[in-house]
């Protein structure tokens, strides 16, 4: 009996988390034009380990990240640092709700990194997941790029291609955090990189900040960026983490773009066309099976 309240608060978790990562493409579109992508996710970063060190030190993990700090480092920079950066360009050009589909692609490239990279085995189902993966991604571009340079649709073609590095970067961050943070706190793993992060942008944010302070509401958007959708959703997730596993919390990447897409439609009036449906679904399907969450049947 003692187990359904537990479970209870881990569905409320889930959904909570994927509501913050969602709504993080709506405040990178709100606030990235006027600070600029470096400028906006060094503020980010920021304000993400201010908010994480004081947690770290109440639970006496100082020394835990001093031992640890340069490889946390360099998962911040892999992690944070440059996919932040790269999706925070994208939100220049493209809707919030397309940038947290494309998202989705993240647990595509991990199982590709794993098996191209590190010789990982995959299944015949994950390899058809991988591919069905990129069909989504070419069903929901269809018609939106155009590769000649200068074109009207030459910036959303850059902005794409900004978002699937990204998502690439996270997949390559995916394996180095298990191989670099083994037994490590999963928080001070998390404030780690944060910190790791905002030391890596530091001069290129310097260099590049924006020229006229932005008002209010858009710091106001930043620090929403920064405490909710990556501090506590650090926490939230590797709360999920320690109680349902890896695998379950996973798949708050299904739900993702569910609230990126309604948050993008609420607050922004984004259009929500039939093309993000069809090729959403069509990435979230080869997510599934990447994932190798779905197994062929045993033969008898």
């Amino acid at each position: 009996m003692s187990s359904a309240p537990l479970k209870s608060r881990d569905v409320f978790d889930l959904l909570l988390l994927a509501a913050l990562w969602g709504a993080s493409f709506l405040f990178m579109r709100v606030a990235a034009p006027a600070f600029g992508p470096v400028a906006l996710v060094e503020v980010r970063v920021l304000i993400a380990a201010a908010f994480l060190l004081p947690i770290v030190a109440a639970r006496g993990g100082l020394a835990e990240l001093r031992a640890n700090g340069l490889r946390a480092g360099v998962i911040g920079v892999v992690n944070s640092a440059i996919p932040f950066v790269l999706f925070t360009y994208a939100a220049l050009s493209i809707s919030a709700g397309f940038a947290s589909i494309l998202n989705a692609t993240m647990p595509i490239w991990a199982a590709a990194v794993g098996a191209l990279w590190l010789r990982e085995r995959l299944t015949a189902l994950q390899w058809s997941g991988l591919a069905l993966g990129m069909a989504g991604v070419a069903v929901l571009v269809w018609g939106q790029v155009d590769f000649k340079p200068g074109s009207s649709r030459w910036a959303v073609t850059l902005a794409v291609a900004a978002a699937l590095a990204a998502t690439l970067a996270y997949g390559v961050a995916a394996h180095l955090a298990r191989r670099l943070q083994a037994g490590v706190s999963p928080l001070v793993t998390a404030a780690g990189s944060q910190i790791g992060a905002g030391i890596a942008l530091a001069a290129p944010a310097i260099w590049l900040w924006p020229a006229h302070n932005p008002a209010l509401s858009l710091w106001l958007a930043a620090l929403m960026l920064g405490v909710a959708c990556t501090a506590i959703a650090y926490l939230l997730y590797f709360r999920l983490i320690a109680h349902i596993g890896a695998v379950n919390a996973a798949s708050v990447t299904f739900l993702i773009p569910l609230f990126g897409t309604l948050w993008g439609a609420l607050f922004l009036g984004e259009a929500v066309t039939l093309q993000m449906f069809a090729g959403g679904a069509v990435v979230l399907a080869g997510t599934v099976l990447a994932l190798g969450l779905v197994r062929a049947p045993a033969r008898r």
